[in-house]
């Protein structure tokens, strides 16, 4: 019997590479992407201490309407502007950009794309 390859099993042991190497700290905390089949989530971290200080994501009742009718490709943009909105208004400008094992194109670019539209910076 042929086995098929877990894909979400591959891109953990991808992002568990890069993560050796890569942390967040007080001054450029991590944004990270975590990418569902039907929702896109971002958050950015402090890794020194172990905290989420900004997130957003799809489900959010707050954002549903301005989310209505776009599609996913169109919701990571909008999601890439709302944390970076979030973390200007906490003060953070600058951040070190965990794109979490997944390639960097469609929702994932988007969502990095749209955070450096709203002026954050990475």
């Amino acid at each position: 019997m042929i086995s098929k390859i877990d894909k979400n099993q591959e891109r953990q042991r991808r992002h568990a590479r890069v993560r050796k190497n890569l942390a967040g700290t007080a001054e450029r905390p991590r944004l990270v992407v975590y990418r569902s089949l039907s929702n896109i989530y971002a958050q950015i971290i402090d890794d020194s201490k172990g905290v989420t200080l900004v997130s957003a994501g799809t489900v959010e009742k707050a954002l549903q309407a301005s989310l209505k009718g776009k599609t996913k490709v169109e919701q990571a943009y909008l999601i890439g502007e709302t944390i970076a909105k979030r973390a200007l208004e906490k003060q953070i400008s600058q951040v070190v950009f965990d794109r979490g094992g997944y390639l960097y194109t469609g929702r994932v670019k988007n969502v990095s794309d749209g955070a450096r539209a709203a002026g954050l910076k990475f």
